[in-house]
């Protein structure tokens, strides 16, 4: 499983994720969680709208799990924190209303409490009481970020205690398992769990200099280059936990009876084991998502945007190691799987090798016999065959008895050429040429494949090609008004090619099939893979079109050397002057 991927569904068919459960996916149409006995209650605490990017203020509740004693101090400070910051969230939302009220001008006088006074010369001025209203708003939606980082924070925190305390800490529990078999299941927790006690302390006292919060991304920045390492362990080992987890529900009767009992508490809110152990794959990535966030709503060329800049950009290297660790894992079985599988009638080629992936397999038919030859007697114009490719090589095979395939040709990915035919009629539908500069045999050969439908031979021309200009974009290039469409239904990839979505998620469009296929490149993280069109709907406006391109190029602007150069000389420049 990748971050970012859906997490695991609860009894009733509803995705919710333990770290976020005083959250409820009314964008999905799931039901929400109302919590009783919270003090916020009557400003709407405990519903909240989750999937979407913009955050949702000082709404959230924090105070639905019980968090159990431990030893630690840390441990202990932190609970203290959470209660803490639960009731903080109610006073800042008493706050914001207040403010809320006043500025619609519906008659309700504000309460002593008020963010600013209206002065009697804003009153004269209604533009100027406008401009001082729109501040404001900026303001407030600035900090309700910031809050919400904090907020869902302690709630991931108490969710990790509750797994910690209630399954890894079991007794019964202890003796059902060999220690090996406990050590893969919850791999370093501990240490997870020690980082975010930490992180949420220095987030709580940064709270109690003040309530309107200054900023956090610099103790996000720091705790992301030296502490959250701890995340790229545990994610690495979600293979053999998920391995692991299965073959033990399977095979010990006595361990799935307890689990089962386990997940009955009521502090697990009718989640599985499996949604807890999720918790840090979908922290690290939920984290990078609210400092992006933060960074649509500070000042541009300010210090909030370079420490934001800087925490997005140590949130990024964390969630792509993390995702690479996940990936060497299952990659290293799968290539010695396709190894012992595959007869070679030309030299042999090395498939297994640490920097070699496999990004897309399948069968084909090639044209077999000259143009001259070809006639509507399908049967004998094609024949089958059977592709591997491979991040850096091409394997070219036919399926043979007993699951083998014999390989007849090779190529370097780099050396491979495609081309689309114009349509031939029904018989050369879906029929693309696909050319190897220099083969097994160091000599050019072309081959003339046709796939079973649209999508499909699409989808190989740009596996097999990626760098080729497409439809609407050329790869090489951005366009300043790409398509664009927003994700409306989850999905999860099925294939390499593919691309897992989550709720309002952002995509250009590349590429598209008349059959229902979209090849598109995610914005926040510029993650490219094919998904069904009817997962997301075309954004027509322009101008939104215009407004997500502004804050892609804003949040990744530090990833552009020579926009980085410019920064440094203007800085030089400038201490040069003073």
């Amino acid at each position: 499983m990748k971050l970012g991927d859906t997490i695991p569904s609860t009894a009733d068919g509803k995705t919710q994720a333990p770290g976020d459960l005083s959250c409820s996916p009314t964008q999905t149409g799931a039901q929400a969680w109302p919590l009783p006995g919270c003090p916020g209650r009557s400003l709407g605490c405990g519903w909240r709208r989750r999937g979407l990017l913009e955050p949702l203020g000082a709404r959230g509740c924090l105070c639905f799990l019980a968090v159990p004693t431990r030893p630690q101090t840390t441990a202990a400070a932190a609970r203290e924190v959470a209660g803490r910051v639960c009731s903080q969230s109610t006073r800042r939302g008493a706050l914001v209303a207040a403010g809320r009220r006043r500025n619609k001008g519906d008659g309700t006088k504000a309460s002593s409490a008020s963010l600013t006074p209206r002065s009697e010369e804003t009153k004269n001025h209604p533009h100027q009481d406008g401009v001082t209203s729109h501040l404001q708003r900026i303001l407030s939606s600035r900090k309700e970020a910031m809050f919400e980082l904090v907020t869902s924070e302690a709630s991931y925190y108490k969710s990790l205690s509750l797994l910690v305390s209630h399954f890894m800490e079991n007794e019964r529990l202890k003796k059902l398992l060999h220690p090996s078999e406990a050590h893969i299941l919850f791999s370093n927790v501990l240490d997870v769990m020690g980082v975010s006690e930490r992180f949420l302390l220095e987030l709580e006292r940064r709270m109690e200099e003040n309530i309107v919060i200054s900023d956090v991304c610099d103790i996000v920045y720091r705790y992301a280059a030296n502490h959250f390492s701890v995340y790229i362990t545990y994610v690495s080992n979600q293979t053999y936990q998920e391995r692991t987890y299965k073959q033990l529900l399977q095979e010990k009767a006595a361990f799935r009876e307890l689990i089962a009992q386990l997940e009955l508490d009521p502090k697990c809110r009718g989640l599985p084991l499996s949604s807890f152990l999720i918790l840090p794959f979908q922290r690290i990535t939920r984290l990078k998502l609210l400092v992006q966030n933060i960074l649509k709503r500070v000042e541009e060329s300010s210090e909030r945007e370079a420490t934001a800049l800087d925490a997005h950009k140590e949130l990024e290297l964390v969630v792509k190691a993390c995702n690479e660790g996940v990936r060497k894992m299952s990659r290293t079985e799968q290539m010695i799987s396709i190894q012992k599988k595959m007869e070679f009638k030309i030299k042999s080629v090395p498939i297994i090798s640490h920097s070699r992936w496999l990004l897309k397999q399948g069968e084909l038919q090639q044209m077999s016999g000259p143009k001259t030859s070809r006639t509507l007697r399908t049967k004998k114009l094609f024949r089958e065959i059977y592709l591997f490719l491979f991040n850096d090589l091409l394997v070219i095979c036919r399926q043979i008895p007993g699951d083998k395939y014999q390989v007849f040709d090779s190529a370097p990915r780099g050396l491979l050429r495609v081309e689309e035919l114009e349509d031939q009629g029904q018989t050369l539908a879906n029929v693309f040429i696909l050319r190897l500069l220099e083969n097994a045999d160091d000599r050019e050969a072309t081959y003339m494949l046709k796939a079973t439908s649209q999508s499909e031979m699409k989808r190989w021309m740009t596996s097999l090609a990626p760098n080729r200009r497409t439809k609407f974009v050329s790869f090489t290039s951005r366009l300043l008004d790409c398509p664009q469409v927003q994700c409306v239904h989850p999905y999860v990839a099925q294939q390499p090619d593919e691309l897992t979505l989550e709720l309002a998620d952002i995509l250009n469009i590349l590429d598209k099939t008349e059959d229902g296929w979209i090849f598109g490149e995610r914005l926040h993280d510029q993650e490219r893979g094919w998904f069904p069109s009817n997962m997301a709907e075309e954004i027509l406006n322009p101008k939104i079109r215009s407004q997500n391109l502004k804050e892609c190029f804003r949040v990744h602007k530090m990833d552009d050397p020579q926009r980085s150069q410019n920064k440094d000389r203007r800085k030089l420049g400038s201490r040069n002057r003073q």
